[in-house]
């Protein structure tokens, strides 16, 4: 048997807010998705990525609780460039996000931010830094 990853779904406490914040990365979601208890995007690399509000997911597990305290999860979007690692925080920054750490040139390579999304999530956003 070999498993291959597939789908990342996120639980949603605001599905319109949540994925507001993605559009903002760039992931394509048709418009009026907001009105559905289940919405999915296929991503570049062909994996897809889905929200579900917490109702539809406690519709099949009544005891599901969303996570309190620091996130539990930390999604990782790689830019084209350092440059576009800068805008895209700066864009979620002018929308009203939340930032976890700011961009910053780390010894590994790249540049490098984390963001917050509307759940708490993190949401990591990186570039491959030039070669000195």
């Amino acid at each position: 048997m070999s498993l291959t990853l597939d789908f990342l779904g996120i639980v949603t406490r605001d599905l319109a807010a949540s994925l507001a914040f993605y559009r903002e990365l760039g992931i394509e979601i048709p418009e009026g998705a907001e009105s559905e208890p289940h919405v999915e995007a296929l991503l570049p690399s062909g994996m897809r990525i889905g929200w579900d509000t917490v109702e539809v997911i406690q519709s099949f597990d009544p005891e599901y609780a969303p996570p309190a305290g620091s996130h539990r999860v930390a999604f990782a979007f790689q830019a084209d460039s350092p440059a576009e690692v800068d805008e895209v925080f700066a864009r979620l920054m002018a929308a009203g996000h939340r930032s976890r750490v700011e961009p910053w040139d780390a010894h590994w390579g790249q540049r490098y931010a984390t963001v917050m999304d509307p759940d708490g999530n993190a949401i990591d956003l990186y570039a491959t830094l030039p070669e000195a």
